[in-house]
């Protein structure tokens, strides 16, 4: 169902990764397909499947997603905070903060700080990193929070091996507090970039504190997202007098939503018109009972 994995470099570990939909994987998760053949399986995944969050692949599981990567593989990691994903001597991290400034921000959020790196390697910007030649740059739950978007993409780049990928995990608005907020699109992301946004919007702030919803995962899976916020029970004017407060400075949001296929339509969009140097590779579906997805993009000339 999905191309096969390439690598355009041999500086980069080359890694087997799954297909997005496996037919073996649903038939040896789902009971009620084991039967079924593979035209069968096509046809039900795409009718059924898919909203349904049947398991196509194991990578679309963060535990296992995580474990495709080889230990000898040179790896950033974005964002670790309090849960870094990877550690060991091939492993390195970035963050907007240094490891006692995150250590800090965590005992003020109530968070066990015990596995913050001692070191942040590079920082406050990813443009420090610029000719690292990463195999892999990985970030979990953190490209929603960049104002632009295609910057960080470009950033990141700069810091990965011709051939190299980006790994990522990111929450799927549909199952968690950002339901009733729209999917990103290409001209936002696109306008964002032309502005050189470094500081959330106004709007964002807003939509972040005002119109979010309920974070229980569960109850979204099965159809229950609350009622829809309307901003009139005061979140707005609570939005409204953070952003004075902020006086200018930076307001922790979601800068986007996303869904599986409006990261790979926007993704895809912004790899064909030369903004991105990242290819989506693979981008696997949200399984049934998560919040999150899998995606993998591979960097390719930019056109």
């Amino acid at each position: 169902m999905t191309e096969p994995a390439t690598v355009l470099d041999r500086r980069a570990v080359a890694i087997d990764w799954p297909a997005e939909v496996d037919f073996d994987v649903l038939r040896a998760t789902h009971g009620d397909l084991a039967d079924k053949d593979d035209a069968a399986m096509a046809f039900h995944w795409e009718t059924y499947g898919r909203n349904e969050g049947r398991l196509a692949s194991l990578a679309s599981l963060r535990e296992t997603f995580v474990g495709l990567v080889p230990a000898e593989a040179r790896v950033l990691e974005v964002g670790p905070f309090t849960h870094p994903m990877f550690e060991g001597p091939n492993v390195r991290y970035f963050d907007v903060l240094d490891g006692d400034a995150l250590r800090a921000w965590g005992r003020e959020l109530g968070r066990d700080v015990g596995r913050v790196p001692e070191v942040i390697h590079y920082t406050p910007s990813l443009e420090s990193a610029r000719g690292a030649d990463f195999d892999i740059i990985f970030s979990c739950h953190n490209i929603e929070h960049h104002p632009d978007l295609i910057g960080h993409l470009r950033q990141a780049g700069e810091a990965v091996a011709p051939g190299g990928v980006y790994m990522l995990v990111i929450p799927d608005r549909r199952f968690c507090f950002d339901h009733f907020l729209p999917d990103l699109d290409l001209a936002s992301v696109v306008g964002a970039h032309v502005e050189k946004r470094a500081l959330h919007t106004a709007k964002s702030v807003i939509e972040h504190r005002a119109f979010t919803c309920h974070n229980d995962t569960l109850r979204h899976w099965q159809g229950d997202h609350g009622p829809a916020p309307d901003g009139l029970d005061g979140r707005i004017d609570y939005a409204l007098n953070e952003i004075e407060a902020a006086a200018g400075g930076y307001i922790d949001v979601h800068a986007w939503q996303f869904t599986p296929d409006a990261f790979r339509r926007v993704l895809g969009g912004l790899h064909t018109l030369g903004l991105s140097p990242f290819r989506p590779l693979r981008i696997y579906s949200t399984p049934y009972g998560r919040n999150e997805f899998m995606a993998v993009l591979v960097r390719e000339p930019m056109a």
